[in-house]
């Protein structure tokens, strides 16, 4: 089921993002991402998330983590 989205923009669990940073903003969009979540569970799994960033999802997402990602959301 598709949930309903039709009354986002008065939702107080979108609140934060108001006083977010550009790179605060950039990571609640990634993070949403289903294929970022793909990349990163799949990254997870091979027990390679305290190496560095293998380069084909270095350059599929032009970023690189110095810690592990967390979400903003109090």
């Amino acid at each position: 089921m598709v949930p309903d989205t039709s009354r986002w923009k008065t939702s107080p669990d979108y609140d934060f993002m108001d006083d977010l940073s550009v790179g605060d903003l950039a990571w609640e969009c990634l993070r949403r991402n289903e294929t970022y979540q793909t990349d990163y569970s799949g990254l997870l799994k091979s027990e390679q998330a305290d190496q560095p960033l293998p380069q084909a999802l270095r350059q599929r997402w032009g970023l690189r983590f110095r810690r592990p990602p967390q979400s903003q959301q109090p």
